[in-house]
């Protein structure tokens, strides 16, 4: 099954709201014309509403880096999706490595987010992956597969076509190392699986699974090529205008 690709940035705790506002419309003037992939730039909360300026009248989305799971109330410091959407944001990026390993986000914690997010409006992007000890030991699969359940009980079938999930395996971010096309193929194939065991095979090969471990220009090409890899959730790559826009022309090249 054909699925347009998706490559989205997560530009993380970087780019004020001049710096965020020059990457954008650098990004745009290169990729105007690029129609075959869908492309996200996530910036700071802060920044959301101005690089929204910049995008609105362009195919570029806008992403959010997290969201908090009610409307509104007294949760200091807290984002939600009310106000996501005010800002112009289509997708929000749920369960980083970052947010689950600094900031303690439990599956059920995260669950309650793809719950809110898909219930007013918003496409989440939902990431799992396994560590560098967890892969040594073997228990890569169980660890995505209780992150996958876990992460979207009670989620519906047709809630679930508008899920993207993004394998980051996270011994390779931040590091420079990337798991090998091979590697990062048997793992997507693999959630491919379990999203069939709990949505059905016809949803599942519809949903977009990203790779978001160091993509680069240097190996999105065969990254890309794979049978259930489709698109990057970029991290260090994307605060580069040039480097960002390569992958890009690279995924828009693939048929």
């Amino acid at each position: 099954m054909h699925r347009k690709c998706l490559i989205a940035g997560n530009w993380k705790m970087n780019n004020g709201l001049s710096e965020s506002v020059s990457l954008v419309e650098s990004i745009n003037k290169r990729i105007a014309d690029m129609r075959d992939v869908d492309v996200v730039v996530c910036p700071p909360f802060v920044s959301l509403s101005d690089v929204y300026k910049c995008i609105k009248q362009s195919l570029t989305m806008l992403g959010a880096q997290n969201m908090y799971p009610e409307a509104k109330g007294a949760f200091t410091g807290e984002i939600s999706y009310t106000m996501l959407r005010d800002c112009g944001v289509s997708y929000v990026i749920l369960g980083h490595s970052e947010r689950r390993q600094l900031f303690g986000e439990t599956n059920e914690f995260i669950n309650r987010k793809v719950l809110a997010a898909l219930s007013n409006n918003l496409l989440p992007i939902l990431c799992v992956g396994e560590t560098e000890s967890e892969r040594e030991s073997g228990e890569t699969f169980k660890v995505i597969d209780e992150e996958i359940r876990e992460c979207l009980d009670n989620i519906s079938a047709a809630q679930s076509e508008k899920l993207t999930i993004a394998y980051e395996p996270i011994w390779a971010i931040g590091t420079g190392k990337t798991a090998t096309p091979e590697v990062a193929q048997e793992v997507h194939a693999h959630i491919r699986q379990v999203l069939g065991d709990l949505f059905g095979h016809k949803i599942a090969d519809s949903i977009r699974i990203l790779y978001g471990g160091s993509m680069k220009s240097s190996n999105a090409g065969e990254l890309l090529k794979q049978p259930d890899i489709d698109g990057g959730l970029i991290g260090g790559a994307s605060l580069q205008a040039t480097e960002f826009c390569k992958i890009i022309e690279i995924a828009n090249g693939l048929e």
